[in-house]
């Protein structure tokens, strides 16, 4: 079957055709482009001529770095997001709680502290008196701490004797010694393993509409990782498989393996690049530090705003060493979670001591850096998979933490591009939201939305095309499929976004927050058009 899209300002990100009225596909990828009338006058015989209007198109939008599993299990919890105050956040799970029955799971997700105007953290008795039946867990948006109540803990059998997970932390009363209800990093996992799993055909219900909301915002790819969320690698394969091989929804799924299913792996013959263009096993997945929100990223020096805290190593150097050693007896890389400089250096300490394999490392987030790190990062086979939207939830708060010297080469984009770094940019939904243009606007403008001063240390703002090279043709890399998406060019896959005003003639960048997609394009089929 053949297509034709014309009419349209189609950016290519090809330097040989930059910018081209009309392209030609033929089952599933390009196969030639130019002017409206060349492209009918040559291929216009028995084609289906879909007309852009004039509207703006770029190569399909890829996100680097997502979780569709914790986007996809928000349909069925209390979504705290944007929530301003404790007050707030305690009366919104009360209204939940009423709605559920004793005994059953209250589970919410996008807390935030930082945004509370009248008060801190809820304390474990506030969480009892507003859940006092049902077991409660509320995760962060960052997704390194959760609070919970009496009853979750309880019903997980804790006790003060109980061992806690490596790398993670169950907040005590300084007076009481009893638990404060905040739990960080790995201690989480004492009280997730005693909630109940969804079923296959739940996962399948929300993470369909979760590729449908992905679709919307005009994202064509994405990387994501999810078997911790949802029961292991056979579980997430199957669900995955069925949605985009069998119901064939289109949004091509490259997927990030946690470490601790490197054997499941090797068992089902699987490995990196396994798949087909639509479905594909991505690098292998493990966290090195944890986040600034609660001084957990692992820092050289001590926080600006905590002398005697550095952070937290997830693994000692020997236990990182074995995990890549793991991963590259399968021939594959690694994915590593990354945001303090001394993680950062960690993790490159255990890479350099190991060869290259075929498809290329990614170190993901890289918030803190300096320049013998970037100067690391520099290498062909090494990624830099970044969040620009980080910057407009972490700003102006982050600099407490940081200090402002350290802030010169942290959220750094420019100078990892200056030199030489290969990034992606991704949004680590649901962190953030899932839009990339809101991760677009972030890295030309550094501030958030309704802000109106000139951005957070300018010197590190890119260009609009620099921001959209990010999530379109960088964003290819490191899946190694350079040569077939992220550009419009012969033999290529047809994946496009198609928007609503032109990025790259606007005056003002703010115009990119009420930009809507028209359409999502994958393999020259319409996936999304905005009704």
């Amino acid at each position: 079957m053949r297509q034709i899209y014309k009419n349209g300002s189609i950016y290519t990100f090809n330097a040989r055709k930059p910018i081209v009225q009309a392209v030609v596909i033929e089952n599933g990828r390009f196969i030639d482009m130019g002017s409206t009338e060349d492209m009918i006058l040559q291929w216009g015989h028995s084609a289906t001529i879909i007309d852009l209007e004039g509207k703006t198109v770029t190569p399909g939008l890829i996100d680097s770095h997502l979780h569709l599993s914790i986007i996809a299990d928000g349909f069925t919890r209390l979504d705290l997001t944007g929530t301003t105050s404790k007050h707030d956040m305690l009366d919104k799970i009360q209204v939940r709680a009423s709605q559920l029955q004793p005994g059953q799971w209250l589970l919410g997700i996008g807390w935030d502290e930082n945004l509370f105007t009248d008060g801190t953290i809820p304390t474990i008795g506030e969480l009892d008196y507003v859940s006092p039946a049902n077991p409660l867990m509320l995760t962060r948006v960052c997704q390194h701490a959760a609070v919970v109540n009496s009853k979750a803990l309880e019903v997980s059998q804790y006790h003060s004797s109980n061992s806690v997970p490596e790398g993670g932390i169950v907040v005590l009363d300084e007076t009481t010694k009893k638990p404060t209800g905040l739990l960080l990093e790995s201690a989480m996992n004492l009280v997730k393993q005693h909630i109940p799993a969804h079923t296959h055909e739940t996962w399948k219900d929300v993470i369909r509409k979760t590729m449908h909301l992905a679709l919307s915002k005009g994202l064509t790819s994405v990387h994501t990782n999810d078997p911790l969320y949802m029961g292991g690698l056979t579980k997430t394969w199957k669900v995955f498989d069925e949605l985009l091989n069998d119901e064939q929804i289109g949004l091509r799924s490259n997927l990030l393996i946690n470490h601790e299913f490197l054997h499941d792996l090797k068992v089902a013959g699987m490995y990196t690049g396994y798949g087909n263009h639509t479905l594909q096993i991505g690098a292998v997945k493990l966290f090195a530090d944890g986040a600034f929100g609660r001084r957990t990223a692992l820092l050289s020096e001590p926080y600006y705003d905590d002398p005697a805290n550095y952070g937290e190593a997830m693994y000692d150097q020997e236990q990182l060493y074995d995990i890549v050693r793991r991963a590259r007896e399968l021939d594959m890389p690694i994915a590593v979670h990354t945001i303090g400089d001394q993680a950062v250096k960690n993790i490159l300490d255990v890479l350099d001591q190991f060869s290259p394999v075929a498809y290329r490392d990614r170190i993901i987030h890289t918030q803190v850096l300096n320049e013998e790190l970037i100067s690391r990062l520099a290498h062909p086979n090494r990624i830099a998979d970044i969040q620009p939207r980080f910057l407009a939830s972490d700003f102006p708060w982050v600099e407490e933490r940081l200090g402002k010297e350290r802030m010169k080469l942290s959220y750094a984009w420019k100078s990892l591009m200056d030199a030489g770094v290969i990034c992606a940019g991704g949004s680590d939904a649901p962190i953030e939201p899932v839009n990339p243009l809101l991760g677009i606007h972030a890295a030309v403008t550094r501030k958030k939305p309704g802000e109106t001063h000139d951005g957070y240390y300018q010197e590190q703002k890119l260009s609009m095309q620099q921001a959209f090279r990010l999530f379109t043709e960088l964003g290819a890399y490191p899946t190694n499929e350079e040569t077939i998406k992220g550009t419009i060019a012969r033999g290529k896959l047809a994946d496009m976004t198609v928007y609503s005003t032109n990025p790259f003639e606007i005056e003002d960048a703010d115009e990119l927050l009420t930009t809507d997609i028209l359409m999502t394009i994958i393999g020259g089929e319409i996936k999304y058009r905005k009704q």
